[in-house]
């Protein structure tokens, strides 16, 4: 019996760790990191190599820029995540409160820096982050004891290097090493009297690889391929409990709970992206790129709980991998203007008719525009914007009645339109 109290209060414990921040499509990973590829909506991702964000989106493409540049990208975001709660499906002491918009505003960005050692030789760094997202519900709401508040985020710090091979070919590497912060706040049902909360909260480092190759059939044409290995976030969390009623408090220190460590092994997924940049003419340009990321393995949390009775296990979200198409253009308008556009689209990870509140996103187009005017030959500046529109999202989940200490049956959907706005603007200098 001590064992199967241990084992429930570990699944609560579980059910947290997996209340992972709002999700991008295609997963976490987002491609906007305040460049100009937020106008292109990613396409050409690996092999456009036009500014210092090269270091960061295909090490490689630093072959191609001369002497040292660096480029600063700033971005906000907007995202729409507010949920309508079904009376018809939730449980009646839940509530109908949809919790408000659990996204807002989120701020963006990266610096990335390329210096030529020689014309074939180059050493690069950036410093950016485009893992996670965090959101926010209000107290008391519908769905309180799946998720409250929730954030993981990584920033990377990426030393690279590349080298010119031949007149064609250029090859790179980097170094990911990322800081990893997780937070995330679960209600917990009493039954009787206000709720209390479980809390996990931890940084830590983790460390990853990437390669990439760019190939130049000719001047106007080139491809671009890079390779991005698994990163392992290990957080090891207290957990924190507050407001848990005489009887849960009583059993959390009979099984030494009260105090014990929580042990979650995330992983960033490993990744292939494939882009291609062709020069119609002087004016045109056409970019592609197609992408595959292993979403499947991030949906596999290892949680263990060190206390007195010592219990492991793997939640598992059954997640899919993802892949990622994108197409866009670019147009000089004139000696000083260059406009662009692009469309993306992301395939969905997990069921759209069953999306926990944690993480509500999908499958989901992107559709960005922008421009980039020269101001000298020395710098340069753009402004660009992407809206990502996230589908229609449906929610329906089943648990233990609120009444006799249980989660409650959720049923609803993200209101129309759900999706995420992004606002950039990036500054490049060469020296």
């Amino acid at each position: 019996m001590k064992r199967i109290k241990t084992m429930q209060l570990a699944s609560v414990v579980a059910m947290a760790a997996v209340t992972i921040g709002n999700a991008d499509a295609g997963g976490l990973l987002l491609y906007e990191i305040g460049t100009a590829d937020v106008g292109l909506a990613s396409a050409g991702y690996t092999a456009r190599a036009q500014d210092a964000a090269t270091v960061f989106t295909n090490p490689a493409g630093m072959t191609r820029l001369e002497g040292d540049q660096l480029t600063v990208g700033l971005q906000a975001l907007y995202g729409n995540a507010s949920f309508s709660v079904d009376p018809s499906g939730t449980s009646p002491g839940l509530g109908n409160s949809g919790g408000g918009n659990a996204i807002g505003w989120f701020p963006g960005g990266g610096f990335f820096y390329s210096h030529s050692i020689s014309p074939d030789l180059k050493v690069g760094m950036a410093l950016t982050g485009n893992f996670g997202l965090s959101i926010k519900y209000n107290d008391g709401w519908a769905g309180r004891y799946r998720t409250q508040e929730s954030t993981l985020i990584g920033v990377s710090f990426v030393p690279a290097v590349a080298y010119r091979v031949n007149d064609k070919l250029s090859v790179g590497a980097s170094v990911n090493a990322m800081r990893g912060a997780f937070k995330t706040v679960v209600g917990i049902n009493n039954a009787f009297g206000p709720d209390g909360q479980l809390t996990l909260d931890d940084n830590v480092w983790g460390f990853g690889g990437n390669l990439g190759l760019l190939y130049e059939f000719n001047p106007g044409t080139r491809l671009g391929i890079t390779y991005n290995s698994q990163i392992k976030l290990d957080f090891d969390a207290p957990a924190q409990w507050s407001g848990t009623g005489p009887v849960l408090s009583s059993v959390l220190r009979a099984r030494g709970l009260q105090d014990a460590n929580v042990n979650l092994g995330m992983n960033v997924p490993q990744g292939v992206n494939a882009g291609l940049y062709h020069e119609i003419n002087d004016q045109w340009a056409l970019l592609g790129s197609v992408g595959w990321q292993q979403w499947s393995r991030f949906g596999q949390v290892d949680v263990g709980i060190d206390s007195n009775n010592p219990v492991s296990l793997t939640a598992d979200r059954n997640y899919k991998d993802t892949w990622h198409l994108a197409a866009g253009t670019q147009y000089r308008a004139s000696e000083r203007v260059t406009l662009m556009g692009g469309i993306a689209y992301d395939s969905e990870f997990q069921d759209s008719n069953n999306i926990p509140p944690a993480i509500p996103a999908n499958a989901a187009w992107r559709f960005g525009f922008g421009g980039q005017f020269e101001e000298s030959k020395t710098f340069n500046w753009g402004l660009s914007a992407e809206y990502l529109y996230a589908g229609s999202l449906k929610t329906n989940l089943s648990g233990l009645p609120p009444v006799i200490g249980g989660r409650g049956n959720l049923a609803g959907s993200y209101e129309q339109p759900a999706g995420i706005l992004f606002l950039a603007a990036n500054l490049n200098f060469k020296f």
